[in-house]
């Protein structure tokens, strides 16, 4: 899938590279030989995959800074002169988007208007590939997968605002980059609920899981019976790999959005998923259902991948029980003191040895 020899050497400008995501991402970069350029905000969590493993130092350049910033982002395109650039950084929370709307419009919406009006400023950014997510749909809560040309929507702020920076992303393709002379091709990955070791965030069900489990206490479940497409980090991150080659490459025949999801028997309820997580770590490990009143949530989700299966060749690799395993032993030697960017970059191996990358 993902050809090695291609990213040797490459500038690549990775947004939001200290959060979960974008710490597998940087690690990812390195190992396959690109010069990471970092524009991010400090890490957000403690602990931190960023801070833990000192991911820094894997990168040719790091600069600490806001998305809101224009000047402070175009500055640093001037100065690093990207090939490639993967657009990570945005407030990634439901819950915190009820609480706090006007920042998660402004990272998410505006974040993406100055990435691109950076990119189209500059001239820099051969390919792009900006980050969203699967609940950028108008999700109408039915059976059917939701594939990339349905209508963009969103009932919470979070969901909403990822629809809106997918609308602007479509808007700087039209208006700019869609020009036969431009040099800069644009596309969006939609992601499903991406999980893996390193989550550390607040309100996200794996971490939450983790936490609980780690002090032998019960894990409280908000949406049991809610049904999400579940997939490992390494996943989603292969396919903005191969597809930010695929632009970089072949053009405009990549433009546009690209659903990244797993394989439809891995798309379960949250009930499912915290019940294999009980069996794999052991330990008496068990769950109960939240009895407070929620903000609401998608309740049914799923994602046609059938695009990227027939034009870029993606399809997952590995299944439910494979990712939890992954992620299981990797908290696991978190707690045991282990040199988790070692056990990482491990884990990076065998994805890409399951790939045949």
């Amino acid at each position: 899938m993902i050809n090695s020899q291609f990213w040797q050497g490459k500038k690549v400008l990775l947004t939001g590279c200290t959060g979960f995501k974008g710490s597998w991402m940087t690690i990812w970069l390195n190992m396959l030989g690109a010069k990471v350029f970092g524009y991010s905000l400090a890490a957000p969590t403690n602990p931190s995959m960023w801070e833990d493993m000192q991911l820094e130092t894997l990168c040719a350049e790091m600069c600490y800074a806001d998305i809101r910033d224009y000047a402070r982002l175009e500055s640093y395109f001037q100065q690093v002169q990207p090939e490639i650039v993967i657009h990570m950084a945005a407030q990634p929370l439901v819950r915190y988007s009820y609480q706090y709307p006007r920042e998660t419009y402004e990272v998410n919406v505006m974040g993406t208007v100055n990435l691109l009006d950076a990119i189209r400023n500059t001239g820099y950014g051969r390919a792009v590939v900006n980050v969203t997510t699967d609940k950028c749909y108008e999700n109408k809560e039915w059976l059917w997968a939701y594939r990339e040309n349905e209508p963009m929507g969103g009932h919470d702020p979070y969901s909403n605002s990822k629809g809106c920076s997918e609308l602007v992303t479509a808007a700087f393709i039209n208006s700019y980059f869609g020009h036969p002379d431009s040099q800069t091709f644009v596309a969006s990955g939609r992601a499903g609920n991406v999980i893996g070791g390193g989550d550390w965030a607040e309100d996200r069900l794996i971490p939450d899981i983790i936490r609980s489990f780690s002090k032998n206490e019960s894990v409280s479940i908000r949406f049991p019976n809610a049904v999400r497409p579940w997939q490992h980090v390494l996943e989603p991150l292969s396919g903005y790999l191969l597809l930010a080659e695929k632009l970089y490459n072949d053009k405009q025949y990549y433009v546009g959005g690209w659903n990244f999801g797993p394989l439809d028997s891995d798309t379960k309820t949250v009930a499912q998923i915290v019940t294999q997580m009980c069996g794999i770590w052991g330990n008496s490990a068990s769950w109960s259902r939240d009895g407070n009143d929620n903000p609401h949530e998608a309740n049914l989700l799923r994602l046609d991948c059938s695009k990227a299966r027939m034009l870029l060749n993606w399809q997952p690799a590995w299944n439910s029980q494979i990712t939890l395993t992954k992620l299981t032993l990797w908290y696991k030697a978190y707690f045991a003191g282990q040199n988790m960017l070692e056990l990482s970059q491990h884990q990076i191996n065998e994805y890409m040895k399951d790939t045949q990358c």
